[in-house]
């Protein structure tokens, strides 16, 4: 009988039948009998019954956790964890080959060589384990990212050790380090480095600036940043002040510029000056012609405006000769001058001074508006004998034209003996007022 120990629990089991059995197998049949029990098949070469090792020939023989060891005509099925020990009783010789090597060693010739158990799956590692293969012996171990608990192999979480500068990702067996957007992996798999967004595409429309972990979009001069904070808009400068030109605005692609009317010309970025046309020749004026610039433009007078019964004494003055009867109720002169003024000025406003280039000795001037001033526009302020001021009232609109006659009236008693003690002259004053305030 035979006696099979499992574990610290040792089984007896009776194989008395058996092993009377495997008696009568070896002894010598004759040459016809090749005939063997269950669990074992007939070898010519030795011509006995040899056992068939189940766990070999039949796939799967066990299932489950439980492990196979073959057996004399048959197998059993054991946890992994057991180990067979046989009895103090000798072995059968027939059916054991005799193994001079230590154990975990096989004879190959005349040496012994170590058997790999974990290549031949005579071992009793766990799934979860991995079994290494040692000189007469194997262990078992966890595989990397695992600790042995008990018997098992538990999922280690390296992200408790914080191994990640920003975000760790627990999986079985290991870890993985994620960084927060705005930032990528080191080559150490760990660190988190910045990302130039400027340089990998980022979507500002005009300029864009690195910042640390993320990005800023801004935009030229002229330009505002929409509120997708990336696309950048047109500042229509012109729709903020009606004060930015003195004209009229111009609203372009980031800027704006100023223009003037016809007549004009911008000064600097914002003002605008009238272009003298008769200074530069820009006019269309006769040689019979004087060219007078007004405000946005200019006008052609003739030469010679002297009316009947004046005649003309220079290029601007007219007089009334005395041997004429007509002359004795007229102003005895009359002076062209030219000028022009902005429309909406401010009022009152001084205009144009009267200066006596002439006076006789004792008389005493008085000055007025002898024609021309319809509608009260203007005034006279005197400021002494030999001088006045015109005086714009109301403010006016261009373009128009005024033509004022300024009289001066001289009176002078001491000529009261020639019979004529007044006398006048009259300054013919058009006068130009322009389209614009400018």
């Amino acid at each position: 009988m035979q006696a099979a120990c499992v574990s610290n629990l040792c089984v007896c089991i009776c194989v008395s039948v058996l092993l009377h059995s495997v008696l009568s197998q070896l002894q010598r049949e004759t040459d016809t009998y090749t005939e063997c029990t269950d669990g074992y098949h007939w070898d010519p070469q030795t011509d006995h019954c040899r056992d068939i090792n189940e766990c070999e020939t039949i796939p799967d023989a066990c299932k489950g956790e439980m492990k196979c060891f073959n057996h004399y005509g048959g197998y059993l099925c054991l946890p992994r964890s057991a180990s067979v020990i046989a009895a103090s009783e000798s072995p059968i010789a027939p059916t054991v080959p005799f193994n001079p090597c230590p154990v975990g060693y096989e004879s190959h010739g005349d040496s012994c060589v170590d058997v790999d158990e974990c290549v031949r799956h005579e071992h009793d590692c766990q799934p979860s384990q991995e079994c290494i293969n040692t000189l007469g012996s194997f262990t078992c171990q966890c595989p990397r990212g695992y600790r042995k608990v008990g018997m098992e192999c538990i999922d280690i979480d390296e992200c408790r050790y914080r191994y990640c500068q920003h975000r760790c990702v627990n999986v079985p067996g290991s870890f993985s380090c994620q960084c927060e957007p705005g930032f990528q992996l080191a080559g150490n798999n760990r660190s988190c480095i910045d990302v130039n967004e400027c340089e990998m595409g980022a979507p500002c429309s005009q300029r864009c600036y690195n910042t640390y972990g993320t990005f800023l979009c801004r935009c030229d001069q002229g330009y505002e940043l929409g509120q997708d904070g990336f696309t950048c808009n047109d500042i229509d400068e012109c729709s903020f002040s009606s004060y930015l030109c003195q004209f009229q605005c111009v609203n372009e692609p980031g800027k704006f510029s100023c223009v003037c009317p016809e007549g004009y010309q911008l000064q600097g970025t914002r003002t605008c000056q009238d272009i003298n046309e008769c200074e530069t020749g820009e006019h269309q004026c006769t040689d019979t012609q004087t060219c007078v610039n007004i405000h946005g433009r200019y006008q052609c007078v003739d030469n010679d405006r002297c009316q009947d019964p004046y005649v003309q004494v220079s290029d601007n003055r007219c007089v009334c000769p005395i041997i004429n009867p007509v002359c004795r109720d007229l102003p005895f002169s009359v002076v062209h001058r030219y000028m022009s003024i902005t429309s909406e000025r401010t009022v009152p406003s001084d205009v144009f001074q009267i200066q006596a280039t002439s006076v006789s000795v004792g008389a005493y001037n008085t000055f007025r508006i002898r024609s021309g001033d319809d509608n009260g526009d203007f005034y006279i302020r005197q400021i002494n004998n030999l001088s006045a001021m015109l005086v714009l009232a109301r403010s006016v609109s261009g373009p128009r034209e005024y033509t004022l006659d300024l009289e001066m009236v001289s009176i002078n008693p001491l000529l009261n003996y020639q019979g004529s003690h007044q006398s006048s002259s009259v300054l013919r004053l058009s006068i130009y007022v322009g389209q614009h305030a400018f």
